[in-house]
């Protein structure tokens, strides 16, 4: 639930158009909703400005599929990561209209047409260093398009053909924030990190060969960049990558 959601149901009350018992009852499950196997948080918008998010990974088709019916019921957007073919399957039952985002391993779902904040220049730019990297970077990309922020996509330039990446320097310069996917050596992040001014988040990925150690190499690599403004999350944490990018993105917004 919103704040937009939640004016309505207080204006409905002072309308007469919603009865005591049923705003008590709105109000009770506003802090968590209890399904047994989960604690469905519809606060969460309210506090942190956009609702929870599902880690699919590990649950069950039927899990994941109540998880995201319930969610819909009450937040005006919902997003499920990591997701499988199966669990997609079992949401669309309850949710036929959610988006299967592929690449990304991401399902998303909107109660109206998604609209975007500011309708300028892309304010978050996603830069691949590879095309193995691309479902890491679109989920990245698709995180941030569903908080409501336009993406400008830069792929497969990575340090191993640097001219990729300056051909498109000035793309990279009228972002807000740079969010750079590599793995291998995860050069590309330090790279970028000395071209522009915006603050650039890292994301390490699991590409690569055996001394990459699943992604951890790159990790590595990112935390001890020399350039100044990068900070790193998780490897392949495309989600918290894009989350954080948005935040970045609203607070330069106002």
């Amino acid at each position: 639930m919103d704040e937009n959601q939640l004016r309505a149901l207080w204006n409905a009350v002072r309308a007469g158009d919603c009865g005591e018992d049923e705003f008590l009852q709105q109000l009770r499950d506003l802090p968590f909703e209890e399904l047994g196997f989960a604690k469905l948080d519809h606060h969460r918008m309210v506090r942190t400005g956009f609702p929870e998010v599902i880690f699919s990974q590990g649950k069950t088709p039927e899990q994941v599929a109540m998880i995201f019916s319930r969610l819909s019921a009450r937040s005006p957007v919902v997003m499920a990561t990591r997701i499988s073919p199966e669990q997609v399957t079992a949401v669309r039952e309850l949710v036929p209209e959610c988006v299967h985002h592929e690449l990304a391993r991401l399902l998303v779902w909107h109660r109206e047409p998604r609209s975007w904040k500011h309708k300028g220049d892309p304010r978050i730019a996603i830069v691949s260093a590879g095309t193995a990297d691309m479902p890491v970077a679109e989920e990245a990309a698709i995180t941030a398009e569903t908080a409501g922020w336009s993406v400008d996509r830069l792929y497969d330039v990575g340090v191993a053909g640097l001219h990729r990446l300056l051909a498109h320097n000035d793309r990279l310069r009228r972002a807000r924030v740079v969010v750079v996917v590599a793995g291998m050596e995860g050069a590309l992040a330090s790279v970028v990190g000395g071209l522009v001014k915006a603050p650039v988040i890292a994301v390490p990925t699991s590409v690569g060969y055996g001394a990459a150690f699943g992604g951890l190499a790159a990790l590595l690599s990112m935390l001890n960049s020399c350039a100044s403004g990068v900070t790193v999350v998780n490897i392949d944490n495309g989600y918290g990558a894009g989350y954080f990018a948005a935040l970045l993105a609203e607070m330069a917004e106002k």
